[in-house]
Order: C-alpha cells, then sequence, then structure tokens
C-alpha cells in the first residue's frame, strides 16, 4: 500500500522552497515585534506548553457551535454572536501561534504559512458572515460560515501535521529520563573539563552537556535544547545559565530551569560527584530522591564534604 496522497502533499510542502524568500521576511518581522516579557508568556513558558493550541479552542469551539445553531432555525441570532465571539478570539491566537512559528525549522515554517494563510482566509469567511448578518442576509451569512468551517478543518488538519508529524511544539527532552540507566555513571577526568566551558559527554547514547565552574562545581544537563533539539554546547556559558544557540532559549545549569523561551519545558539534569579525580553523573529524577545503586529512598541528595563531590555538585 502506497503513501496517500494528502501525505504525499503534505510532504512535498515541507519541501518546497518557493516561499522561503516571504517566510524569512515575515520571521525576522515577527521576531521585531515590541513584545518584551509578553513573547514568553504567548510562547507558554508559564504553562509548560505551547499556549497557542489552548487559545484556537476559542474561535474553533464558537465557529463549531455558530453551524449547530446554524443548522436550527430561529436559533441565526445566536449564531452571529458566537461568530463575533470566535472572531474576537482569533487575533490573540493567531499572534500566539506567530510567536512559535517564527522559531521554527525552515521546513516547519513551510507548512506553518499554509496553515496561517489558510486560517487567514478563515476569519475573512468568518468576517463576511457576520457582515451579512448584521445587513439582514441570514442565507448568504450562514453560507459563509460553513465556508469559514471549512477553511478551519483544513487549517486544523496542517496544525495537527505541524504537531505531531513535524514535533513543533514538542519536548525534544522528554525521552531522557527513559533511556539513561539508573546510577552513576563516569563521563572523564576533571582535566577534560575546562572551567566556564561547555563540554558535550554521552551516556547511553544520550548527549549531555558539562560544565565547570571556576569554582569547582560541575554541572550537567541533558545536551538536546526541549524546545527544538539545538546543540547546547554549542552555546555559550553566562550567569550560572546556558543559551541555546539556535533559538536563544536560556537554561539554568543547577536544575535544567528554562529562564527564557520559547523552551516550554526544562532540561533533565543530573547530580555530579568528583571520585578519584573522575567525574560521575546520575540522572536527577523529579523528586531528587536515588540512592547511587539506583533504589529511590526518602533522603534527598546532599553535598558531599569528602573527596567524592567535594565542592562539585551533589552526591548521595
Amino acid at each position: 500500500m502506497g503513501q496517500n496522497r494528502v501525505l504525499w502533499l503534505l510532504d512535498a510542502l515541507e519541501r518546497d522552497p518557493r516561499a522561503d524568500a516571504a517566510i524569512d521576511k515575515l520571521t525576522r518581522s515577527v521576531r521585531a515585534l515590541p513584545l518584551g516579557r509578553a513573547r514568553d508568556g504567548l510562547h507558554g513558558r508559564w504553562l509548560g506548553h505551547p499556549v497557542h493550541p489552548l487559545m484556537v479552542q476559542v474561535p474553533i469551539g464558537s465557529w463549531m457551535s455558530a453551524a449547530v445553531l446554524d443548522l436550527w432555525p430561529g436559533r441565526s441570532r445566536g449564531a452571529g454572536l458566537l461568530v463575533g465571539v470566535g472572531l474576537a478570539a482569533a487575533g490573540p491566537a493567531a499572534l500566539a501561534g506567530a510567536v512559535d512559528w517564527a522559531e521554527l525549522r525552515r521546513q516547519q515554517r513551510r507548512v506553518g504559512l499554509v496553515h496561517a494563510v489558510v486560517n487567514t482566509a478563515a476569519v475573512g469567511l468568518y468576517g463576511a458572515s457576520l457582515l451579512c448578518r448584521l445587513t439582514g442576509r441570514a442565507g448568504a451569512g450562514r453560507a459563509y460560515g460553513f465556508l469559514g468551517l471549512t477553511a478551519v478543518g483544513l487549517g486544523g488538519m496542517l496544525g495537527g501535521h505541524l504537531a505531531y508529524r513535524q514535533a513543533s511544539g514538542a519536548n525534544h527532552a522528554e525521552e531522557v529520563p527513559h533511556v539513561v540507566s539508573e546510577g552513576w555513571h563516569r563521563i572523564g577526568t576533571v582535566d577534560e573539563f575546562p572551567a566556564g566551558r561547555p563540554v558535550r559527554r554521552t551516556v547511553d547514547d544520550v548527549p549531555v552537556l558539562v560544565v565547570r565552574e571556576p569554582g569547582g562545581t560541575f554541572h550537567a544537563l541533558a545536551e538536546r535544547c526541549s524546545h527544538l533539539a539545538g546543540p547546547l554546547s554549542e552555546g555559550t556559558v553566562a550567569d550560572g545559565c546556558v543559551r541555546c544557540p539556535w533559538h536563544g532559549s536560556v537554561f539554568r545549569l543547577s536544575d535544567g530551569w528554562n529562564v527564557r523561551g520559547p523552551a516550554t519545558a526544562p532540561q533533565p539534569a543530573f547530580d555530579t560527584r568528583v571520585v578519584d579525580g573522575r567525574v560521575e553523573i546520575r540522572l536527577r529524577r523529579e523528586d531528587g530522591t536515588q540512592r547511587p545503586d539506583g533504589h529511590e529512598t526518602d533522603e534527598a541528595p546532599t553535598r558531599a564534604g569528602s573527596e567524592e563531590g567535594e565542592g562539585h555538585g551533589r552526591s548521595s
């Protein structure tokens, strides 16, 4: 059985470079918007995942409900009200989607541009629907409404392709706790880690970022950025944080917390210790409780005062 036609078209859309010049110009414009701290809010950093899918529920739900009322005689006034609610909510939802879109890979932005164009057409159709309803042309208003709902459905399919096929907005570090084995892992000698410079190591085929502070403390995080898997080992380290070289997400080295977006999920963090001049790391579980043998305990890790971890992070 061959590839279905719709999926073939979507894959072809990802590879089509003809709109790249417009995409680049739009990307620069969106990134230049003076949003300040609101940009992280629109990314959904406060929510822990993109806020755009949540915001689109209002216009989609309103327009779907309007379509149901349009099939019910005598409910055109309520349907018109719902069309207006959907139009009012579409703007903020589109802004949230735009700031996310501007930080995606090129192939994702190609699909996202078409997604935006289709949804803009839907807004135009619903705008015409509302105008017709307000001027007494209820039949035309219903027709425009059903056309708008069709466009919304097509836009939703493209959005689903972005989210699930292309993994835009997904946490690209989520699998780390499920892949890294329990216990301590030796990653090199102390002198292999120059102070203040990010170094890449691998544990169980998982890339790990290791940073040694000038004072001797070691920090270790999953190396692939949770936003779009950017290489944090190629980023910049400053003020106890690392900045992703791809889209500028900032993570705190001590615990992986995403200090600034577009990343909405933190980086998995590792406990560190030094044993006989060799650096060892252990995946830090969410509750912070784990014995060196991999079994859980009620005691949280503490900083060791002996050679095993002295001034170099956490140890059991």
